[in-house]
């Protein structure tokens, strides 16, 4: 009830300023040409204040080279244009007043640049790492070395960002609970199907990666790491156009990708959608040595190799249609959504038993069959009222996304004695689990400009979502399956969480900016273990305060300053208690008595030049859920991985990023983040209490070598660290890539290949008590990878509206499928 009260205030604001805005103050109108003194279509103008040449307004040229500024307030102004391959062109300073209320510009003509625009490209050309005030930018979009790639291949370079391509785990400065976002919108996925969604995204398709460390309260109070917004690429122009977008890849097996993406523009309507298909084949070997105790406390050794090839084939869609109703409604439908299919292909886990003696004692050898397939479909009603054209706006999205999920795996095991020989019949198990997943959410955002550029932000969010799992376990005893009563299970979970929040930026001094917020967050949520009869009930309502403050000390310094306080649910399946195997020896289980942790964050940023970045940072988790806690049962040789609330996790983290333009056709950028992590918390009846330092390190070069081509190189290592109960070893690659511009520059080739000396790994070891096991794993990560790209029709179509809607930050929590 109180979010609707809420709703009712902002909307009732809302009406109020409709009521008290006044008559249009003066009009500003013109012509613009280009050389040939012929009118210039969709030139950029901008009506910018003559004092400080500060933006008031935008508009774009007509047909006729025609532009107007309506509604503008008095004061002295000038007009500019600009267009890319032309020169920029200002007018001459005029004056509206009361006397003078309509201005026609003297007419302005737009020159072609010299032959010097190749070199100015080269220098305003966006670094693959792009460090901003606010958040750490990956710009995909012109990247070579990125072609061709998936999703999470390309995030893998991110400076601070490490995958753990063991659990398929995401972790950002040495942190866990990364929440992931497809422009703007959450996921709503566990980890390892985040990382399988990211796995069948194309690269191709993708704009930029921004990296937001300490977001607002405008965003969700999800995520103590921050947030990884993937912004997928958008057409920029009027008209009807297009991009066509084909590639293959080989490493050990074969890899293609293709897309289409379609905009079109025609009076009020504007129509856009993309396809995407992927096709993967991969390989991955895992190797896991442990220790257990024997029944006499002795050590028992197991050696266990597991090579998994798989294929995956992912397909992506995105369509709408935005409505232009006036001036200030617009109105839009929005469909997104995803089908992927992930499967083992002669998949096996072979496991060697030794005795205190290390004498061999067993063999096990187990054939796995695993199927995953995850579809998803969002649908999403958007509104957007702007009252004045000066930024008082408000939006309104009322969305609902459905998952539907199935994962199969069936484990045949042969135990063969020492010299090789089966010694008892053959042990199968199978279990087939179909969930669904359905979210609704509705919310609404209100921004208000007020004097002196300051800016006061209020909105609301309702979301209901409903997961229904059901685990079908079989035995198969005397030549038929049998159902299993103690392993199957049905689990269902219900969320509900009602959001509001308000938000303020302005000035406190000439070269002081504040911006505050305060976000109240309830959630009720019950989550039911149908067969076993157990239900956990949680109803928990928070503040999340946010605090930024940023100071111009100088022309070439600036500090910001920053505090938050955020919230990280329990991801849906690792609410789920099921058990889910690799052999009869190891598997890993959800934990439906997860609480959500709570991070403290504070963060200092210099920025020189607007070019060197410097942050240090420093985080306090409370109940921190680390998603791969061990266990075992020595008893039965089981060890076992499960999610677990550890008491805190302290984190000190310091970046810098500068580039370096070493000439005029080389350009270089760096990256350096060292981080401390510290974990103290009781556990299995003693004290966990370990620290460790690490760092990372990225470096990307970039070459123009003429005649259309060009060239990129990269690296980046990662030090040795620690997450939750694992240290893991250093890892590392590079990769290199060469483009042609094709086609009078409307299509070019790129030709790519990552870790081409296969160096990517991943090892660690886990020792505490009496758990003691290392794991190592291999994949595919040496690649050579040939893409093609063409742009078609008229370039010149406006582009769909970039919003997020109001399911993002549940979607990031409930999977993706493979």
């Amino acid at each position: 009830m109180k979010t609707f009260t809420l709703l009712g205030l902002v909307l009732g604001i809302s009406t109020l300023g409709v009521q008290a805005q006044g008559p249009a103050k003066g009009k500003v109108s013109g012509i613009v040409l280009d050389g040939t003194q012929k009118p210039f279509e969709y030139a950029t103008m901008m009506l910018l204040r003559a004092k400080d040449s500060t933006l008031v307004k935008g508009a774009v040229s007509g047909a006729a080279g025609k532009y107007e500024f309506e509604n503008v307030a008095g004061g002295r102004y000038l007009v500019g244009g600009s267009m890319v391959g032309y020169k920029k062109v200002y007018s001459e300073a005029f004056v509206i007043d009361e006397t003078t209320n309509e201005v026609q510009v003297k007419t302005l003509t737009m020159a072609e640049e010299t032959k010097n625009l190749k070199e100015v490209n080269v220098v305003a050309k966006k670094p693959f790492i792009e460090q901003e005030i606010d958040r750490t930018v990956v710009n995909v979009e012109n990247s070579i070395v990125s072609s061709g790639s998936t999703a999470l291949e390309v995030l893998e370079k991110a400076p601070g960002v490490t995958i753990d391509r063991q659990n398929d785990n995401i972790q950002l400065k040495g942190k866990g609970g990364v929440i992931v976002m497809i422009d703007g919108k959450q996921t709503y996925l566990s980890a390892q199907e985040v990382s399988n969604l990211l796995k069948n995204t194309p690269s191709d398709n993708i704009e930029k990666i921004e990296i937001i460390t300490n977001p607002s309260s405008k965003y969700d109070a999800a995520g103590n790491v921050g947030i990884i917004n993937i912004r997928m690429k958008k057409n920029k122009n009027f008209g009807t156009n297009g991009t066509a977008i084909a590639g293959v890849g080989y490493g050990r097996y074969e890899k293609a990708t293709a897309s289409l993406s379609l905009n079109h523009r025609v009076g009020k309507i504007n129509a856009f959608g993309n396809y995407s298909f992927s096709h993967n084949r991969r390989f991955q070997e895992n190797d896991l040595n442990r220790i257990l105790p024997d029944s006499l406390g002795r050590p028992k050794y197991f050696d266990q190799a597991s090579r998994r090839p798989n294929v995956s084939k992912g397909h992506n869609f995105r369509g709408g249609l935005d409505y232009f109703i006036n001036k200030k409604s617009t109105v839009g439908f929005l469909v997104t959504g995803f089908v992927n299919d992930w499967r083992q292909e002669n998949a096996y886990n072979e496991t060697i038993i030794r005795d205190f003696n290390r004498q061999v004692i067993l063999k096990p050898f187990t054939d796995v069959e695993m199927r995953n397939q995850l579809t998803n479909v969002t649908s999403n009603l958007n509104y957007k009222y702007d009252f004045d054209g000066k930024g008082r706006e408000l939006t309104a999205d009322l969305d609902y996304s459905r998952f539907n999920g199935n994962s199969y795996n069936q484990l045949n095991t042969t135990y063969n004695g020492p010299e090789g020989f089966p010694i008892q019949p053959m042990e199968q198990i199978r279990n087939d689990m179909p969930s669904t997943i359905d979210i609704w959410a509705f919310k609404s955002d209100y921004v208000h400009p007020l004097k002196k550029g300051a800016k006061f932000e209020a909105g609301v969010k309702s979301s209901y979502v409903n997961t229904d799992n059901n685990l079908i376990f079989e035995d198969f005893v005397d030549g038929k399956w049998l159902f299993n009563t103690e392993q199957s299970n049905q689990f269902k979970y219900t969320e509900k969480i009602n959001a509001a929040y308000v938000n303020y930026a302005g000035k406190l001094a000439e070269n002081l900016t504040l911006q505050v917020g305060l976000r109240l967050e309830n959630t009720i949520s019950r989550g039911n273990s149908v067969t076993m009869n157990k239900i956990v009930d949680r109803n928990y309502t928070n503040l999340f305060p946010t605090l930024f403050l940023s100071r111009q000390v100088n022309k070439n310094n600036v500090l910001n300053l920053s505090y938050s306080r955020r919230i990280d649910r329990p991801n849906y399946q690792n609410l789920n208690p099921f058990r889910f195997y690799l052999d009869p020896y190891t598997y890993q289980q959800g934990n439906p008595y997860l609480k959500p942790q709570f991070t403290n964050s504070f963060q200092l940023t210099h920025v020189y030049k607007g070019a060197i970045s410097t942050t240090l940072g420093y985080s306090r988790t409370m109940d921190v859920i680390v998603d791969e806690v061990p266990g075992q049962i020595p008893e039965r040789n089981i060890t076992f991985v499960t999610s677990d609330n550890l008491a805190t996790q302290d984190n000190v983290n310091l970046t810098v990023s500068f580039p370096v333009p070493v000439t005029k056709w080389w350009n270089m950028q760096n990256n350096i983040n060292v981080y401390y992590n510290k974990f103290n918390s009781p556990y299995l009846g003693a004290q966990y209490n370990v620290d460790f330092v690490a760092f990372n390190l990225y470096s990307s070069q970039n070459f123009v070598l003429g005649k259309g081509f060009t060239a990129e190189v990269f690296g980046w290592y990662n030090s040795k660290g620690l997450y939750g109960f694992y240290r893991y070893e250093p890892q590392g690659s590079f990769g290199l890539g060469i483009q042609k511009a094709l086609l009078n520059k409307k299509a070019n080739l790129k030709l790519n290949i990552n870790d081409p000396l296969w160096l990517n790994k991943f090892s660690g070891h886990a020792k505490y008590q009496d758990i003691d096991f290392r794991v190592a794993s291999r994949w595919e990560s040496r690649i050579a990878r040939l893409t093609f790209t063409y742009r078609f029709g008229n370039q010149n179509v406006k582009a769909a509206r970039q919003r997020s809607t109001s399911t993002e930050a549940e979607r990031n929590r409930a999977g993706s499928g493979n």
